[in-house]
């Protein structure tokens, strides 16, 4: 979503780092590239006038000190984060759970922007922490919107509260309320609230949702917003916030390729956090949202932080202890744990976007765009085609079993051998790694040649003495 934003502030910070030492000009000059990107990216004009004022005066005051230091530009860099961070909310916050269980969650918006299926996420992200939701369906005025959450809420183990129809049958408000007391007759410490949107701002949109939240009295009030609806967002937001109310925000449809504008004014100009975001259609594409994380990516460095979290959840803890126990006693990494390997990484989801996460990712765009997600599913193929015996020892793959292997995968011959010869030279790799070697081609990667390990003295075994009388003395004075 933020590529466009990314791209321009890179290329600001490029022109600013190549200056050298920086003046006051130039702090104008990125100024005004900064508020020309943010406005192209739709973002409200009161918080890009309120973002850019703010950069400058901190800027300019800093200035004897930063013409003072070694990395300028850095230090400008420092102060755009700094308001950055601050302009998305600050820091990230959790939902406030009730003393007395249990916790009532309503959600809001208009509709069209996502409030089933976030109704579902919502449900599968504290489900999966160890709590008991339960999903109330008082949406029922948009066709097939009970069902629609019952799907969902089938799919994800969490139970539904639906006793109305709905598509225009039923008292929203009575099934708000009787949610509420079947949750507590059931013991569930959390309720989701799904409500009527409108395709815009009306009066009988307002006071649905009003007479739902008097009546519930919800601990937590989370306005859904289409983040690809620009400068609407805004609008629409303020409007929610004068007629109903709202906690925090939620923000659904990142993954598109919208400007962006929407996530960096909404928590500006509401003072509510952005709580949540969406970043795709399955319903585990949903994370707490992390302004400090989110300032990372849309300044090109990665969000080093959610790609570790995702691994953290993909790889089971026993496997990655196994793996290091085997690296570290010498033995070899074979294609049964190169399997698993494969396995987990599709559980965290698409390549595209773990690769989007990695710190510069904006400068190698075209690489991340055309990766071939189905890479991964053929590779998985291949492997699972083979047997035991194949994936411990690969030696034994000759002409005759790698046929059968690319028979079974529906592969060609060319692509075993391909993955063979790539395995091989992994492993390769590692046992160099492992001996305290740098293999051969990583040299110009930017890592620090490895030590070896230092040749063992022989006992016993004498030095010999050089027969030339000054070069003797100096072997005998080192």
């Amino acid at each position: 979503m933020f590529e466009s934003l990314t791209t321009r502030f890179s290329g600001a910070f490029s022109a600013l780092r190549g200056r050298g030492k920086i003046s006051s000009a130039d702090i104008e000059t990125t100024c005004i590239e900064i508020r020309q990107a943010l406005l192209e990216s739709d973002v409200a004009l009161s918080v890009v006038e309120t973002f850019i004022s703010q950069i400058r005066e901190k800027s300019l005051a800093a200035l004897p000190t930063l013409q003072s230091g070694t990395n300028q530009a850095q230090a400008v860099f420092e102060i755009v984060n700094t308001a950055l961070i601050e302009i998305l909310g600050g820091s990230a916050r959790r939902v406030r759970f009730a003393k007395n269980p249990p916790t009532v969650i309503m959600l809001a918006g208009l509709q069209g922007a996502g409030k089933t299926t976030l109704a579902g996420k919502l449900a599968k992200f504290y489900a999966d922490q160890g709590n008991t939701p339960l999903l109330v369906a008082s949406d029922l005025q948009r066709p097939n919107a009970v069902t629609q959450l019952q799907v969902v809420g089938e799919s994800i183990g969490v139970p539904v509260f639906a006793p109305e129809p709905g598509n225009g049958v039923g008292d929203p408000v009575k099934v708000a309320k009787s949610g509420i007391e079947f949750a507590k007759s059931k013991l569930y410490n959390m309720v989701i609230v799904d409500t009527a949107g409108r395709l815009g701002i009306d009066e009988e949109l307002m006071n649905q949702a009003v007479s739902i939240r008097d009546a519930i009295n919800p601990d937590e009030i989370l306005f859904v917003v289409d983040a690809m609806i620009g400068q609407d967002a805004v609008r629409t937001s303020e409007a929610f916030l004068n007629g109903v109310g709202f906690d925090g925000v939620v923000l659904t449809k990142l993954d598109g390729d919208a400007r962006g504008g929407a996530a960096l004014s909404i928590a500006s100009i509401t003072k509510r956090p952005i709580m949540f975001a969406s970043t795709g259609e399955k319903l585990a594409d949903f994370d707490i949202f992390y302004p400090e994380r989110m300032a990372s990516r849309i300044l090109g460095m990665g969000d080093v932080a959610t790609l570790a979290e995702q691994a953290k959840k993909a790889f089971d803890g026993d496997t990655s202890a196994k793996l290091e126990a085997k690296f570290a006693s010498g033995e070899d990494f074979t294609l049964e744990d190169f399997l698993e390997q494969l396995q987990a990484m599709s559980k965290m989801g698409s390549m595209s976007k773990l690769l989007g996460m990695l710190p510069g990712a904006g400068q190698m765009k075209k690489q991340v765009e055309n990766f071939d997600e189905s890479e991964i599913v053929r590779t998985k193929a291949i492997v699972q085609s083979m047997t035991p015996l194949e994936r411990q020892d690969p030696k034994v793959l000759n002409g005759s079993r790698r046929a059968r292997i690319a028979l079974g995968a529906g592969r060609k011959v060319s692509d075993v051998n391909n993955l063979v010869d790539r395995f091989a030279a992994a492993q390769k790799m590692m046992k160099q790694v492992r001996n305290g070697g740098m293999p051969a081609g990583m040299g110009g990667m930017g890592m620090p040649a490895m030590p070896k390990p230092a040749a063992k003295s022989q006992p016993g075994k004498k030095k010999s003495k050089s027969g030339n009388p000054a070069k003797r003395a100096l072997e005998q004075g080192q």
